[in-house]
């Protein structure tokens, strides 16, 4: 099945970073995530979110792991997904995104897939999920 709808960033909160001991040209953020999602993706996430990034020029890499609370296509209940991507200025590429097996409950427990993110050129973040949910083994009838 897929899933996909639009999401608000509602706060972004930088964490401190503990001195990696190693200096590069670009430097390390750690970050608290919440975000808003509309669609058939509805509800919201909670996520830990590590890049480095030079925003001077809109170079580096970002790593996020989103702890999902709400409906896909009207299912409810919450997962884990991570996701990455590295952007080059206005290119996005290099993108893994999964949703972690196991992780599903209430109505999506057994949930497994893929997805994906994209912004357009007005700011509106899209997200997507390519996804199954297989009902988890229940309690087996007795004779």
């Amino acid at each position: 099945m897929r899933a996909s709808g639009t999401f608000k960033v509602a706060d972004f909160t930088p964490a401190p970073v503990p001195a990696p001991g190693i200096e590069t040209a670009v430097p390390v953020g750690v970050a608290t995530m919440e975000k808003s999602y509309e669609g058939e993706v509805a509800g919201r996430s909670a996520t830990l979110f590590t890049a480095a990034y030079d925003q001077g020029t809109e170079v580096g890499t970002y790593v996020a792991m989103e702890s999902f609370e709400g409906s896909l296509r009207g299912r409810a209940g919450a997962f884990n997904f991570a996701h990455s991507a590295t952007t080059l200025g206005e290119f996005r590429g290099s993108e893994f995104f999964v949703i972690v097996p196991g992780s599903g409950t209430a109505e999506l427990a057994g949930i497994t897939g893929t997805g994906g993110i994209e912004i357009d050129a007005d700011g509106t973040h899209r997200v997507w999920f390519e996804y199954e949910v297989d009902a988890p083994p229940g309690p087996r009838a007795t004779a």
